[in-house]
């Protein structure tokens, strides 16, 4: 029986080291975990952007805070302070009472309900009283066709016992008289721009309603402002086709809106001191009782909100018609109907949300994206609401004169997918449109976040560089691999890598200041060149293989561009000239002509040199990239091609390039996602105008540029910023899908061209 194998012992030179041994698992742990590491971080960086978008996505949230007794009887008006601490209720004598609440201010109530003076003189009995809530002023008008106005002054003190409290002032105003007297005043209203002072009432004379405005004038010296004097007085009752018994004035004090008991709308202009009838509408044209219940301003005092007895809720806006040159109102949002026409309203006067209801039913709206942000039925009947100035609060006074108060967070109340993703018709526009204006001049300014612009742009920049950068880098990269001589391409391969070392910031310097007058001021040249240079670069490649064998042998192999580039510089000139000579004789200016001709806009900044520029820069990438998965094709495969007669050309094409496709899609992917996360050069190249056209000539932004250009101005944790974020997510998105796609791709392509491994 034979003894089993024994295998001899390795000698000792061919025996790995313990250290080496160690050290090789050492690194494998340290890979897999630096791996896995990158992985985490990733999704760590993806959970963090994730939980800073989430709160756009969610409704307001309103909490019961407390109930305080106001003890008044027949409260007509309510409003409140800045601060929430110390609201008004007027009644229906006119008195105004003043209400401490338990809080920073007052911890235990301090003075309970007080008055501040009396802000009426004797002998004026009040008829109607409104709020203007944007400017703290309450109207009051008389049963003898008078009226006045109350300025309520509100401030902070800090006593010397300590604390904080909120003191109250009422300003005097002068009672001025208004339509015809001794007549009683139905409805008032009044407005303020600072220059331009206006006030109008409904009047009932004779039992028939009447609408007459006021013009008021207030001269301003040195030693202040003097006495509010009546400039002119008109009566509008003969341009009305019915009864008014409404009246509205925006705070500009340019315009008057009447409504009539048939529900017409009438919208007077105020121009070159005379009242113009500009528009008549119902808002409820197509129902079959067109009365209105309710006609309020909403902050900005641009559209008007109006319900139905029915419980119809429609806001209509101003826009600037085509028909007439002028703005008038249409309608532009729809929202869930009430149980009933609106009992109480208030505008908000942080952004464009609205708190209405009936009965016991309250719904907290937002205009802009036309979404009931919060609404419940409360345990009381609900006669007078107001929105806190801060929005951070909710008033409620019920029929038993008891003050609730409830907590209101909704910190971002204009966000959600229609805002980010969907058309919306803005104040202003006469269509749904998708735009991005993240802040205005004004506090009323409607902000708008749309997304898609930026989407587009940032699909556009990359379409145009990619259109640019792909054919010269993968041209290039064919010939520099396949036929220029080894000689050569060990300079020209790292001269082109040189160029993905250009700052961007550089780049796109150039492209503003340099390259985008060049291109705008010649475009024709532009253009009839490079068609130029393609045309003649195919021609001397079908012209040169046919020639006799002898006149070839006269240029060594490899070196066809000692020919080719004179003729391609050649035919760049020529064309160059001839695209002048074609501008000056047949179109004149192109930038005064492509609009005329297309309906577009023609702008310096535009894509078309943001193609260049951006292209410019990831030319190396691709380049390099393509340049060394060709390189690396076996060389087995070209002799072969060669050896049973294919050219040079038809091995590069059929073999070579099949081959090397997965290294040439990568690099094309790679190229890609440089264009599409490129920033300095779109901030500094494009103009930064968010549109959503493919017009090559017109300027664009993308999402990280606006992420660049909008984050200084952007308030922590604020919707802006937080938007900005979901941009981040957005562009995150969009490299991950195509990466994964690409990815795929690659893999297939992997597997059909094995046979390299």
């Amino acid at each position: 029986m034979s003894s089993p194998y024994v295998r001899p012992p390795l000698p000792e030179r061919f025996q790995v080291a313990k250290r080496t041994l160690a050290f090789d698992r050492f690194m494998q742990t340290f890979i897999k975990l630096g791996g896995g590491g990158i992985i985490v971080a990733v999704l760590l960086i993806f959970v963090f952007i994730a939980l800073q978008v989430i709160p756009l996505f969610r409704g307001a949230r309103v909490d019961f805070v407390k109930s305080v007794p106001v003890a008044l009887d027949e409260v007509v008006l309510m409003g409140a302070d800045d601060w929430g601490e110390l609201p008004f209720f007027v009644d229906a004598s006119g008195s105004i009472f003043f209400k401490d609440l338990p809080g920073l201010s007052q911890p235990d109530g301090g003075r309970g309900i007080f008055q501040v003076g009396n802000p009426l003189p004797a002998g004026f009995v009040p008829s109607v009283m409104r709020f203007n809530e944007n400017q703290k002023q309450i109207l009051f008008g008389s049963d003898d066709g008078r009226f006045t106005i109350v300025p309520l002054q509100y401030r902070t003190v800090f006593p010397p016992e300590g604390g904080r409290r909120v003191e109250v002032s009422l300003e005097s105003f002068p009672v001025l008289p208004i339509g015809q007297p001794g007549y009683p005043v139905l409805d008032l209203a009044y407005g303020d721009s600072g220059t331009n002072k206006m006030a109008a009432a409904v009047q009932v004379v004779d039992g028939s309603p009447r609408l007459f405005v006021q013009t008021l004038f207030q001269r301003r010296t040195l030693l202040g402002l003097g006495p509010l004097t009546i400039e002119r007085s008109y009566d509008l009752t003969p341009l009305l086709s019915a009864k008014p018994v409404q009246v509205l004035i925006p705070f500009e004090a340019n315009a008057v809106v009447a409504l009539s008991e048939s529900g017409e709308v009438s919208y007077f202009f105020y121009q070159n001191g005379e009242f113009y009838l500009r528009q008549s509408f119902t808002p409820f044209a197509g129902l079959e009782d067109t009365a209105v219940a309710s006609m309020d301003y909403i902050l900005g005092d641009v559209s008007l909100m109006f319900t139905h007895a029915s419980g119809v809720m429609r806001v209509w806006s101003l826009y600037r018609s085509e028909a007439t040159d002028s703005r008038i109102f249409g309608e532009a949002k729809r929202f869930p109907d009430l149980p009933a026409g609106a009992d109480f309203y208030s505008a908000s006067l942080r952004n464009k949300g609205f708190l209405a209801g009936t009965g016991s039913l309250a719904s907290l709206r937002y205009m802009t994206t036309e979404v009931v942000r919060w609404e419940q039925q409360l345990p009381f009947t609900i006669v007078q609401a107001r929105i806190a100035p801060r929005y951070n609060a909710l008033f409620f006074l019920d029929d038993t004169s008891q003050l609730h108060i409830y907590d209101l967070r909704d910190p971002h109340p204009m966000a959600g997918w229609r805002t980010f993703f969907g058309r919306i018709r803005y104040e202003g526009q006469a269509h749904a449109s998708f735009e991005w204006q993240s802040t205005g001049g004004r506090d009323d300014f409607e902000r708008k976040l749309s997304l898609v612009p930026l989407i587009v742009g940032t699909l556009k920049g990359t379409l145009y560089a990619m259109l640019f950068a792909v054919p010269i880098a993968l041209l290039g990269a064919i010939y520099t691999s396949q036929f220029l001589r080894p000689a050569l391409r060990a300079y020209i391969k790292p001269a082109v890598e040189i160029m993905a070392s250009l700052p961007s910031v550089v780049l796109g310097f150039l492209a503003a200041l340099w390259l985008a007058p060049i291109v705008s001021n010649a475009v024709p040249a532009v253009l009839t060149a490079i068609f130029a240079i393609c045309l003649s670069a195919v021609i001397v490649g079908n012209v040169y293989p046919a020639l006799p064998r002898s006149v070839r042998r006269l240029l060594p192999s490899g070196y066809e561009f000692a020919v080719l580039v004179p003729l391609l510089l050649f035919a760049g000139w020529a064309g160059w000239q001839m695209g002048n000579l074609w501008e000056a004789m047949f179109i004149g200016d192109f930038r005064l002509w492509y609009p005329q001709a297309f309906g577009l806009s023609f702008e310096q900044r535009n894509a078309f040199v943001v193609g260049f520029a951006m292209g410019f820069a990831i030319i190396p990438i691709i380049f390099t990239l393509s340049d060394d998965a060709m390189t690396n094709v076996p060389d087995a495969f070209r002799s072969g091609s060669l050896a049973l007669g294919a050219s040079r050309w038809q091995t590069a094409i059929r073999i070579v390039i099949p081959t090397a496709s997965p290294g040439i899609f990568s690099a094309l992917m790679i190229g890609l996602g440089r264009a599409v996360g490129e920033t300095m050069i779109v901030v500094m190249a494009t103009g930064n105008s968010p549109v959503t056209e493919w017009n090559p000539f017109s300027g664009m932004r993308t999402l990280s540029a606006n992420i660049a250009v909008e984050l200084p101005e952007a308030p922590y944790l604020g919707t802006l910023y937080r938007t900005l974020f979901l941009s981040a997510m957005v562009l995150f998105l969009m490299t991950f899908l195509v990466n994964t796609l690409a990815e795929i791709l690659r893999q297939r392509l992997r597997e059909r061209y094995r046979a390299v491994e």
